[in-house]
């Protein structure tokens, strides 16, 4: 193509996502038409039922009825042509790469196997649009092959049993996102989801008549290969062995008795690795799994193993002495060696949470980490494999943006604490209590130097992190972002007299703090980041949804669109990094997935608005919702902690487990203060907000109704009220900063105190529109 212009990374504007690693347009814009005669060929591999799909998908797409096609079409609209026929059952390094040419001439695709064919499949399809003349294709090429190998999502079927047709749906999804690995959590306390011919009583007594059968399991595995995707199996050992200890009480480390566990938590039955017994059951599990997932891996937990059956056990203290085994994770990784011998033996690698590492352990096992970059750093610096599920927990509502900005690869403070001797410097030490554990503890130093304000943080028992966006809101207020294990952290604080006073805004839960100030600055731990040769040992990632707070009807809600950004982090390039532009293109992958992919998260929520309002007239609470999020963070799991309800039947059934993660609605108020507070001529943004404003008060009446009819609802009607007060507030503030008016300090204190008291959590959600608020309340102060 002559003079065309190219994307490489940072993405362009095409409706694509993962971004592609090689985008070219030519300079002579223009697009394949299509019609309902379109036809497919497929050279060099069968791809069996995908045509097919890929036709359904298009007759969905652009609510056609295709007109049918020759077996082999003369001239095919599109052509795809695949160098080098392979099994169909994908491995860990399969070749995903494409090149996909849209011309007049129709469309080309080429790759080296079925399961690039497969991606470049997606591609096409994402790039088909319903424009105001036609549908059609933009003329583009396109080469493309995923940064890591290994690009995961994880459902958790044991807390919460997951149907057959949710995992099949969710499948399709990682297809569309181009995710390659199902990691199916099997195993846990609250439950035992699959048969075993030579420990029968696992499913009998410990699943509550949920589980899956053999069948069942290798229907889910050519699904997904059928779709270019993985399934590794988890069983948890030797903790998480709740469901165990009920059907088998004799392989635990203390003699019980045993009931069905309903609690969420780390609970403290574990297996007794002083028995040969243990080991012909691990034996079994291990034989009858990979008789039925062809995966190369599989999954044995290891995490989250509390010890104290073992200290309490004078034969596994005996045991551990005769063995020279000095401690607890001596004993687990003893445990995991026999383990790591019976993989071998049915040729199966290992992969395992955090906690198995252990230098004894062969290279060959994989690490995957929820304790985040610094264990991840050790483990790849070690040189061992290892992959990164922290930062991508799903089931926690966080922002995408968060999420988005999770980098697999550890990275360096580039200089930010190195302290020069013009520099000017303060350090807080802070203390913030969690409604869960112990509290978050440790410091912040900020530092003044001729280039502006710098900072970072030191919590207690993780490696130094550089903090962004430092804001002195006025002399003894300051606030700042850090991404955490926890999501996007934003301190709100006070500094008085060596004193520290304020909250941290963790997602959007504020959790008040209190700290003193530092004689000096605190030595703190470098991250640890790997020298480039082991930064090969980072595989990729896993995106997780963990099942406390998860149960089928609200599976698409958590997940959807929100995957396809940690799909982008796995599969694109690292410098396709911006999020404004991020969020364009999820807005466009939220709309193609319902429609071409069937997932459901509109459905789902939907049908829980239904529900909840008693009512097919859902419009008051998806107004309402606007202005809403689920508390961030673990905040609702230690909200129902503290009630006594974290347990398998607390109901999920509030309006917080029919909400997104977060309102698209207060991110683009976000934006409308920000331009109005920095140009008070921003017409169009003063209006935008005025509208947003007006619907709610207008709402409020309606929505009102709704919650005096629905006993599910009763508990949020504070919440509207609040909505309605902050509507006003709204309305006032918009006006008086677009006029460029002011307020005294008494007015603006006591605006200040109500947005704060409509910033505490309700019913497990939180008034996300305080925030653009507040932006404008800070703009009303005199300068």
């Amino acid at each position: 193509m002559l003079g065309a212009s190219a994307f490489a990374a940072p993405a362009g504007d095409l409706p694509l996502m993962p971004w592609p690693a090689k985008v070219e347009r030519p300079t002579t814009q223009g697009a394949l038409v299509l019609n309902n005669q379109l036809s497919v060929s497929v050279s060099g591999d069968d791809l069996g039922d995908a045509v097919n799909r890929l036709r359904q998908r298009i007759a969905l797409q652009t609510g056609w009825t295709l007109q049918p096609q020759a077996e082999k079409p003369d001239k095919p609209t599109i052509r795809i042509a695949i160098a080098k026929k392979v099994k169909p059952q994908p491995l860990p390094d399969s070749d995903e790469s494409y090149k996909l040419i849209v011309d007049a001439n129709g469309v080309n695709i080429s790759a080296n196997t079925r399961f690039g064919a497969l991606r470049a499949m997606e591609t096409l399809l994402q790039l088909m649009q319903n424009g105001a003349e036609n549908t059609s294709i933009p003329w583009v090429t396109i080469e493309d092959s995923p940064r890591f190998p290994w690009r995961g999502l994880l459902l958790d079927s044991a807390r919460h049993f997951i149907p057959l047709p949710d995992i099949k749906r969710q499948i399709d999804g990682m297809a569309a996102a181009k995710l390659n690995v199902l990691h199916w959590h099997l195993t846990d306390d609250q439950g035992w989801r699959f048969t075993s011919k030579r420990y029968p009583k696992l499913t009998q007594l410990a699943s509550d008549g949920l589980f899956y059968t053999p069948e069942q399991m290798r229907e889910i595995v050519r699904y997904a290969a059928e779709r270019g995707i993985r399934v590794v199996p988890e069983i948890d050992m030797p903790g998480h062995a709740s469901a165990i200890a009920v059907a088998y009480p004799e392989l635990m480390s203390a003699p019980g008795p045993y009931a069905m566990e309903r609690h969420w938590g780390v609970l403290k039955p574990v297996l007794d690795p002083t028995k040969e017994a243990t080991y012909t059951f691990a034996d079994a599990m291990v034989s009858e799994l990979a008789a039925i997932f062809p995966d190369p891996y599989l999954h044995i937990g290891g995490d989250e193993v509390d010890d104290s059956q073992w200290k309490a056990n004078a034969a596994i203290q005996r045991f551990m002495r005769d063995n020279k085994l000095a401690d607890s994770h001596a004993l687990q990784a003893y445990f995991n060696r026999k383990l790591e011998t019976i993989l071998e033996k049915h040729h199966r690698q290992m992969v395992g949470w955090d906690e198995i590492y252990h230098p004894d352990l062969p290279k060959s096992i994989l690490i995957q980490s929820w304790q985040g970059q610094d264990a991840l750093g050790q483990v790849a610096q070690n040189g061992y494999k290892g992959i990164l599920s922290t930062g991508f927990y799903l089931d926690q509502p966080q922002s995408t943006a968060y999420h988005y900005r999770n980098e697999i690869v550890p990275q360096g403070l580039n200089g930010v604490d190195v302290i020069a001797d013009t520099d000017s410097v303060q350090s807080w030490a802070f203390s913030m209590p969690r409604l869960k554990g112990k509290p978050v503890e440790g410091s912040f130093t900020l530092v003044k130097g001729d280039a502006g304000w710098r900072g970072f943080i030191d919590f207690a028992g993780k490696s130094r992190r550089a903090v962004n966006n430092i804001q002195w809101r006025d002399d003894n207020q300051v606030t700042f972002t850090v991404d955490t294990w926890m999501g996007e952290t934003r301190p709100v604080v006070n500094v008085d007299n060596d004193k520290l006073t304020g909250y941290f805004l963790v997602g959007n839960t504020r959790y008040p703090i209190s700290g003193t100030r530092l004689d000096d600055v605190p030595k703190g731990t470098p991250p640890v980041v790997p020298d480039v040769a082991n930064q090969a040992n980072l595989l990729g990632g896993e995106a997780a949804l963990w099942a406390e707070n998860v149960v089928a009807p609200v599976l698409d809600i958590r997940l959807w669109p929100r995957a396809f950004a940690v799909a982008e982090r796995l599969w694109s390039a690292q410098d396709v990094n911006d999020v404004d532009n991020m969020y364009t293109r999820l807005q466009a992958m939220d709309s193609w997935s319902t429609v071409s992919v069937g997932l459901q998260q509109h459905t789902q929520q939907q049908v829980q608005f239904t529900r909840l309002a008693n009512n097919a007239d859902t419009l008051p609470l998806q107004i309402l919702a606007q202005a809403l999020e689920p508390a961030q963070y673990y905040t609702r799991q230690h909200l129902k902690f503290q009630a006594g309800n974290y347990h398998q039947f607390e109901p999920l059934n509030r309006l917080a487990d029919a909400l997104n993660a977060e309102s698209a609605t207060v991110r683009q108020m976000h934006k409308w203060a920000d331009r109005l507070v920095s140009d008070a001529e921003d017409t169009e943004s003063a209006e935008a907000l005025r509208h947003v404003f007006n619907r709610w008060q207008n709402n409020t009446s309606d929505v009102l109704a709704l919650s005096e009819n629905s006993y599910q609802l009763k508990a949020i009607k504070p919440v509207i009220l609040e909505v309605d007060k902050l509507a006003s507030i709204g309305l006032r503030l918009t006006d008086l900063v677009a006029r460029q008016g002011t307020l005294d300090d008494k007015e603006i204190a006591s605006i200040q105190s109500e947005l704060d008291s409509a910033a505490k959590v309700q019913d497990e959600v939180v008034i996300a529109a305080v925030y653009p608020l507040e932006t404008l309340l800070r703009a009303t102060r005199n300068q």
